[in-house]
């Protein structure tokens, strides 16, 4: 009995500390440099702008115009903003030499790597390799291409890298080029966190769920999907029957409703931490699906994985004709 109650306290002694360690912050961190890239919508918005009223010197890059004057007009005149697409590599290095020529000596506290696309999502037949080089060019090549120039301004700083992954990036629930990319970035970001460590530089993953930004629009998903499908052979839409594309958006809607999270503030809240915690994470999981059930299928045996995922998938026409 002795034994269990010293068992109990040791776990309780353990949990303590791990949660007193886990709040320690960082001192001295008002009017320090963060670039963080997608900020015209969704998280990297929310962050910029919550960044911001906390005192950081936020470096703010957007996709287009629009989105640039909007985040400007609501948030203070420390906050700069920057042009930038991620898959052109003049505009990465033109954007590099801006921010080094802000930050000089200081070096770049902070870099998040948020800009991100999902592209068409579809079964894997239906797609040529057109459908898969965009969401690789942005979320992977882009983001290893910021990274890599703006390296040397991080480890100047002893700063942060957070790269925005996905559950996606643990475990692949549809066809298409996002999760391989998403793969793609977990892969990275790991050797990256392994090879910055002697330099002092920590480096930290998040791993959305499903959350309801521009990115995972029901209506513009389906909308791409839509196009793709009228454009597929007779033979490949006969395997398939002319009812499944309807099916599966219903499936889908269904699927949505059930997973997607409506507050973006967690992930905001872990980019927070990454930054400013003496101990960040090496990843975050955020998002009540992603903790309930996609991150813990990630590590069931694939078979598992398999019955689950495919409960949901619609039956072919082909199966039926067999």
């Amino acid at each position: 009995m002795l034994f269990y109650i010293l068992l109990f306290l040791g776990i309780i002694s353990l949990w303590w500390h791990w949660r007193a360690r886990d709040r320690m912050k960082v001192t001295n961190l008002t009017g320090k440099y963060i670039f963080i890239t997608g900020c015209d919508t969704g998280f990297g918005n929310m962050a910029a702008k919550i960044f911001d009223k906390k005192g950081f010197r936020v470096l703010a890059s957007c996709l287009t115009e629009t989105g640039a004057k909007e985040l400007k007009a609501v948030t203070s005149k420390q906050l700069q903003t920057v042009l930038l697409d991620v898959r052109d590599s003049d505009s990465v290095k033109k954007v590099a030499a801006w921010v080094k020529s802000e930050v000089q000596s200081e070096g770049l506290w902070g870099l998040v790597n948020n800009a991100g696309i999902l592209g068409p999502t579809a079964p894997t037949d239906w797609l040529d390799i057109e459908h898969f080089r965009e969401p690789i060019e942005v979320n992977l090549i882009g983001l290893i291409n910021v990274t890599i120039n703006m390296l040397p301004l991080i480890k100047k700083a002893k700063g942060r890298i957070v790269n925005v992954s996905s559950v996606g990036g643990r475990l692949a629930f549809s066809g298409g080029g996002y999760f391989p990319s998403k793969f793609g970035v977990e892969g990275f970001n790991d050797s990256l966190r392994r090879d910055m460590k002697a330099f002092g530089v920590k480096v930290c993953c998040i791993q959305p769920g499903l959350f309801k930004t521009a990115l995972t629009d029901p209506a513009q998903v389906l909308k791409e999907k839509e196009v793709i499908w009228k454009k597929l052979p007779p033979d490949i839409k006969k395997q398939y029957g002319e009812e499944y594309f309807q099916k599966d958006a219903a499936k889908k809607e269904k699927l949505s409703k059930i997973c997607l999270n409506k507050d973006l503030s967690p992930v905001i809240q872990c980019m927070e931490h990454a930054l400013t915690s003496l101990h960040p994470h090496a990843h975050y999981v955020v998002g009540q699906d992603a903790k309930l059930f996609w991150n813990p299928l990630a590590r069931m045996p694939a078979v598992i994985q398999d019955f689950l995922l495919l409960r949901n998938k619609v039956e072919l026409a082909a199966s039926n004709a067999k």
